[in-house]
């Protein structure tokens, strides 16, 4: 399915269904981050333990900041907001109202606000922050063909058309409290 009206895609997330989408490098999945019936099949979908955590990403940094506990890193704020739009991820103290079916667990989230124009289209038209994962079985390579993301997930999410990215690798991820590069070069 792939929903032409920005309601009808609005209604589909507020339901609790799973997206695939393009991101900078890979496809995606994501559902709407607060709905825990919708993050639990994704998390079945992939065959992921809760435990790893998800990232979340946004359009902007007003709809990433209520993720964010932005009093533990008042000191890195700036650094973060000039990053995006950007391909880093960052880990920063998660808020209270973060639930613990997104972070694994963890006091720390991994958030994001990217520049990729569908992701930017889609959190704008959804209203919200989406959870975001390669779009893969756990294990598994992630995808970068549009007919293998369609024979692996068939009719169990909803396409989100478009190109992606052209990097090569997953975004970069950053500990925003240490400075350490969790993930990438």
């Amino acid at each position: 399915m792939n929903p032409s009206h920005p309601q009808e895609l609005k209604s589909l997330f507020q339901k609790g269904k799973i997206f695939a989408y393009p991101t900078e490098a890979v496809f995606g999945l994501g559902c709407d981050p607060l709905n825990e019936q919708a993050v639990d099949n994704l998390l079945k979908l992939k065959q992921r333990p809760m435990e790893k955590g998800l990232i979340v990403v946004a359009d902007t940094y007003e709809r990433a900041s209520p993720f964010i506990d932005e009093v533990l890193i008042l000191e890195h704020v700036e650094d973060i907001k000039a990053s995006w739009p950007g391909f880093i991820t960052w880990l920063v103290p998660k808020s209270k109202n973060v639930p613990d079916w997104i972070t694994g667990g963890s006091d720390l989230i991994a958030i994001r606000v990217s520049a990729h124009p569908v992701i930017q289209s889609l959190c704008g038209e959804l209203e919200s922050a989406l959870v975001s994962t390669s779009a893969n079985i756990t294990g598994q390579e992630a995808i970068k063909d549009q007919k293998e993301l369609e024979d692996v997930f068939g009719d169990q999410v909803i396409y989100i058309h478009g190109e992606l990215g052209g990097a090569e690798k997953p975004s970069l991820i950053k500990n925003a409290l240490t400075g350490q590069i969790v993930r990438g070069n």
